[in-house]
Formats: structure tokens, sequence, C-alpha cells
């Protein structure tokens, strides 16, 4: 035993290793990324672990491994589940023999995301049941459950942490982590083959199962009740622990239950709950999962308890809570006359905002782009990467972007309906292979004039620098088979292709040139390492040639270049010496700094 400060996604981590766990997939986004990441850190040796190419074929590797009688983890963000949701939903009625727990980290606010899904719409959706850790260390614990659980039950299992509780930090004492499952292997069952009439057969099972597992979890240890009153709160997830310490600062002992799993809801706990209570009040981020079954128990009893949360307008459906804004409602609840502080004034900053590090390639691709279709009417796609960031001005070649591997396409629609103009879909390395390929076969499929830029940076940039089968690494520190980009655009039927290096913008611009020239549809494949992956050299600066025409300002918008006392100024702890400043002034008036 010792005594650690570690973040939440560290100590679902060691939880995992605790519990035993075998196999853990997963694909990286944030807030979820570190969890395997700190499985592989800390893995005693005996763990595979792996980055799937996407979230779909994550969950299913883990389900095979879960067959054999693994212990498996699968880790992913709550729009990756959306990609895994085909897989779910039929491993729902077939189930698992190995404890099997879906992590997916949702994100309120949200800080870095498409949407502010809630995931635990997907584990009603799919029947399965879902634990809410309040704490990092509840979430050490919790997740040891999850695996008992999913085994007792024969069902994966959803564990869903939020930002709050993925990235704040806490204080553990952490148990040797000895234990190891040992799976027995697979045993051939018609139970794996799912068929329509097994189908039907297991959904009767299934929601026969929910009923058990609701009563399962009115005795479950991370659902419990304390206080007395005629008021009460029912509270889930982080808003739990702001309202523990709103009660604590109020000096209220009302009655509270807390809900660790919300899903299957323990109706006989929350019955439990409601009785002698004139009213209630519900705390829980994001969608009113929790409010929509005490509504449910309050219909089918016949109970004239009012329940008060999102739906009364008493809480708000967007946004992440917070302790300021859990103080004020359950002042107001409890009708106390008590001022709740503002959070502190965040002090003004300058004016940032997001923008391509300095002397990233994916600048020069947009920049090579833009050139070469000057004066042409076209419509950019983008996708889900760093590369979302060409939006900004003054650039600004990011005209549309939905979700992974749909900038292709989306521009074979927009082609379809406006064929008279130009059609650019950019994608960067990793999501080329999350779900990039697909988007490609169907334009040659049915031969849509559109021209895919493909930003290949030799890494997943955009969450920590992650190997994907492009980089010939694997999470296991193994070199691996380095799957080739360009064949494997070869091989999906695509007839023009070209390469170049983005930092050479003459053959950047004459490649882009020959494939939007091309009927039908094209590839580009810009080569060149993000900087994360390479050392500052070739520092540029600016010379007396200078005749302050901003070119270099005005159109690259390089954070590295600024105007200081009417001058143009490289700040050169930022340079990276991509030289595409350099490249396009007219003046001559860039070039390596002297050393």
């Amino acid at each position: 035993m010792y005594k650690k400060v570690i973040m939440g996604n560290e100590a679902i981590a060691l939880g995992a290793i605790k519990a035993g766990v075998n196999f853990v997939s997963g694909y990286p986004g944030t807030p979820s990324t570190e969890v395997l990441e700190s499985i592989a850190e800390n893995n005693p040796g005996e763990i595979y672990v792996e980055w799937s190419v996407n979230e779909k074929v994550a969950l299913e590797v883990a389900a095979g491994a879960a067959y054999a009688g693994a212990r498996s983890l699968v880790t992913m963000k709550q729009v990756g589940l959306n990609v895994a949701s085909d897989p779910l939903m039929s491993l729902s009625y077939i189930g698992i023999k190995g404890g099997m727990v879906v992590l997916v980290a949702d994100d309120p606010g949200p800080f870095s995301s498409q949407t502010e899904q809630d995931t635990r719409h997907f584990a009603r959706f799919s029947n399965l049941p879902v634990f809410d850790p309040s704490s990092p260390e509840e979430a050490f614990e919790m997740i040891q459950s999850a695996f008992e659980h999913s085994e007792q039950v024969g069902l994966p299992v959803f564990f869903r942490p939020t930002t709050r509780i993925c990235h704040s930090c806490s204080t553990l004492e952490i148990p040797e982590l000895s234990e190891r499952h040992k799976p027995e292997g697979f045993v051939k069952d018609p139970r794996w083959v799912i068929f329509p009439s097994l189908s039907y057969r297991k959904h009767v099972q299934l929601e026969e199962l929910q009923t058990k597992i609701s009563d399962i979890f009115s005795d479950f240890p991370y659902n419990k009740l304390t206080g007395s009153g005629n008021k009460g709160i029912a509270a889930s997830g982080i808003a739990y622990a702001y309202v523990k310490d709103v009660l604590t600062s109020l000096d209220k002992d009302i009655k509270l239950m807390k809900i660790g799993t919300p899903y299957p809801f323990p109706k006989k706990l929350g019955i439990e709950f409601i009785d002698g209570l004139d009213e209630i009040l519900i705390f829980e981020e994001l969608d009113p999962v929790i409010e929509e079954s005490f509504l449910e128990l309050k219909a089918l009893n016949e109970y004239k308890i009012g329940v008060l949360g999102k739906k009364t307008g008493h809480l708000p459906y967007a946004g992440e809570y917070s302790y300021e804004l859990v103080k004020g409602a359950v002042s107001k609840f409890l009708g106390i006359d008590t001022e709740v502080k503002k959070p502190l004034p965040t002090p003004e900053l300058p004016v940032r905002p997001p923008v391509l590090c300095a002397g990233c390639p994916h600048r020069a691709s947009f920049y090579a782009v833009k050139t070469a279709l000057k004066n042409q009417k076209a419509v950019f796609s983008g996708d889900i990467g760093c590369y979302t960031l060409g939006n900004a001005k003054p650039l600004d070649m990011v005209d549309t972007c939905l979700c992974m591997g749909a900038g292709i396409t989306i521009a074979q629609g927009l082609q379809r309906i406006e064929p008279d103009v130009k059609h650019i879909a950019f994608i960067g390395d990793s999501t080329f292979f999350h779900t990039g390929i697909p988007g490609i076969i169907n334009a040659v499929y049915n031969n849509t004039d559109i021209t895919v830029v493909i930003l290949d940076n030799s890494t997943t940039a955009m969450t920590g620098n992650q190997p994907h089968p492009g980089t010939g690494k694997t999470m296991m520190k193994n070199i691996s088979e380095k799957i080739d980009i360009y064949s494997m655009v070869k091989a999906c039927g695509v007839k023009q292709i070209s390469k170049a290096n983005p930092l050479n913008q003459k053959e950047a611009v004459d490649a882009v040139k020959e494939n939007i020239s091309y009927n039908g549809p094209s590839v580009v494949i810009f080569e060149a390492p993000c900087i994360a992956l390479q050392k500052q050299t070739n520092i540029q600066a600016v010379n007396e040639s200078c005749n302050l025409c901003k070119k270099c300002i005005r159109e690259i918008g390089c954070p590295g270049m600024s105007i200081i006392e009417g001058k143009v100024v490289i700040e050169q702890s930022l340079c990276y010496g991509c030289t595409l400043c350099s490249q396009i002034c007219s003046a001559d008036a860039i070039g390596g700094a002297e050393k």
C-alpha cells in the first residue's frame, strides 16, 4: 500500500489493473485518452494493450477477448461510442464470458467535443448497466466492481466518467496491484452466433435481466441513502460530490440519495428514498436520465411527490455543473437565503483564438491548396483533428466539419449538387485509417469528382501523438508493419494520386493543380511530420529588406510572427524553421537566422 497523487484517468487505469484486466483496446479521444496510456505505462507485463484504428474495431477486439474469458476494457470518448454502436447493440444480446467494461468518457461543457451527448442513453438503449463514479477515489474502486458485475450478469457494462472525474487529481492509497485473472479460453457454443431466433430469446432474457440488475443495484454499495426530512436530493457523478460539499457548508442534513449506477435504475432503493418526502431535487450532468426514472416511478405508483430538475427548469440541461451552480439550486430548494459567491472573475488575458502551431505543416498544406485554387469556386470539407483549425482566419479553409471521416463523404454529397464547383476534402493520417478509407472507396465506386487531401504528419497529433497503423509502431512498443497510405489509396482504386512535401510550396501547389484538373476522384498526400516529432532547426528571421507588405502575417497566420515597434518579427522560441514565411515573401526578407 502506498499513497500517490494521481489523475482520475490514472486511478481508473490502476483500478483496472487491480481487477486483473487482461486486454485493453481503445481509440484516443479527450477526456478518455490517458486511461489506456496509464495502463500501458503501469503494465506489469501480462496485459495486452492496443490503440485500435477506430472505436468499432476496439470494441470488437475487446469482445473477442471477453468471449475467451479474459477481462477486457475498451476506452473511448462519447462521440466515439457512435462509431462503436453497431457491435455494441448486438453484443448486449450475445453477452460475454470474461468481464468486459466499456469506458466512455462524457464531456459536459463540452471542452473538446462536437456534442454533449449522454452515454447513459446508450446504456438504456442497449440494456447494459452503467457505472457513474463521483470521484477519482471512487472510480478506482468502482471499476473493479464493474468487472465483477459484468461477469455476474454476463453482459458488458458501461463505465462513464465525466471530464471533471477524468482530469481532476486526488490522493489515493494504492494497494499492491498483484491480482491476476487467468482466462479459461474460448469454448465453442451456439450462443456466440447471433441468429434471429436466438435474438428473440435473448431480447426476452435481456428485458427480464433489467429487473434483476435493478434489484442488485438497490443493494449496491455505490447507491445509498443518508439523512432525513421531508425534502430530498438525488445526485450522481461529480454532482453528488458538489451536493455533499454544499450541504456541509449549509450545515444541512436532509435526505440524500447517491446514485452510482443510473441504469438500470435501482427502483427499490428509489422507492425507499421517496417514502415520506414531499419533493425531491435531482442533480445529474447532461440529460435528465435519473429524473425520468423518478418520474416513471412516480407515475407507476401514483406518488404525489414533486420531482424537480431539468424538466422543471430548476437546473440547466447543457454545460458542466459547478459548486456554485449546485449551491444556488440547493439553497433555493431549501428556502435558504444564501448569498452564492460567484467565481472569481478570470483575469483578462490577451485574446488568443485557436490556431495551428507555429511550424505546423498543415498550415503549408492549406496555403498550397488555397494558392492552387485561387480565383476558382471551391468548397473545403474538413474533418476531426488539429487541422480543423484550418477554419480560422486568415487560412479560412474549412467550410464543413461533422464527424470523423465525414469530410470525404460530405464533399461527395456536395459535388452531386454542385458539380461545377471544386470540392476538396481534408483528412489526417490517423482519421484516414479510422473511417476515411470507406469514403474514398465510395468516391471511386461512384466516380465522384472530388480531391481528397490527406495531411500525413506521422502521428495522431490532436490527442497527444499516439501511434497509428501508418507509423509502424504499436502501443506495446513493438515495431509493426507500416501501412503505406499511398498503396492503400491505390488499392482503393484511385487512379490519380500525388505525394508532396507541403513545406516545399512549389511542389505542393503543383500537386494540387494536377489533381484538381483530373476528372474523377483524386488524392494528394502531403507528408511532413508534426512539430511535436522534431526539433527546432533552421530558425527564420526578418532582415532589413522587409518592406512591411505584411503578406507573411496577412496570409498564413503563423503565431510566431507579429508586428513589434513597426517591424515584422519572428519569435525564435516558436519558430521551427518550416520556411513557409520565407517562401511567400516577395521581398526576399526572410531567411535563416544568424547563429
